[in-house]
């Protein structure tokens, strides 16, 4: 006797029933996932001026030149000392101890001038410090 051979045929993976599936699962998968929204309650948020939200008076804006002169809130002192500087913070922290003194300084501006200054609002009992920065290439302090 003798048999024949039978063709040897590839196994073939029909995909269309496995794109199927994956079809409906995603489709499962997006009805029955909840998206947080806080409807519970409904607010109506106020709105401000940007502008006029600078100028809160919490808030001691203290300028260091390159060169070491002294700028708090727009008035140029005289002198370069500790005591003068403190006692200018003093008279402009309309807030108390919750002022925060922003630091000004020039990139160029001594390591020193700005140590003066934090000095000084530890002496005048302001210890809420921060520095103002500029992003790179922007012109407005930040």
């Amino acid at each position: 006797m003798k048999f024949r051979s039978r063709p040897h045929e590839e196994p073939e993976i029909n995909l269309i029933p496995f794109i199927d599936v994956l079809l409906v699962i995603v489709i499962f998968l997006m009805l029955s996932t909840t998206y947080s929204k806080f409807s519970e309650l409904q607010i109506k948020l106020p709105t401000a001026d940007a502008q006029a939200q600078r100028d809160y008076p919490k808030e001691v804006v203290v300028a260091v030149s390159s060169d070491g002169r002294y700028v708090v809130n727009g008035t140029a002192l005289a002198g370069r000392s500790v005591e003068e500087i403190a006692l200018a913070l003093g008279e402009a922290a309309k807030a108390g101890k919750e002022t925060v003194v922003v630091i000004h300084a020039d990139a160029n501006a001594v390591h020193q001038s700005v140590v003066t200054v934090m000095e000084a609002a530890s002496r005048s009992g302001l210890s809420q410090i921060t520095f103002a920065t500029q992003m790179l290439g922007s012109a407005g302090a930040r």
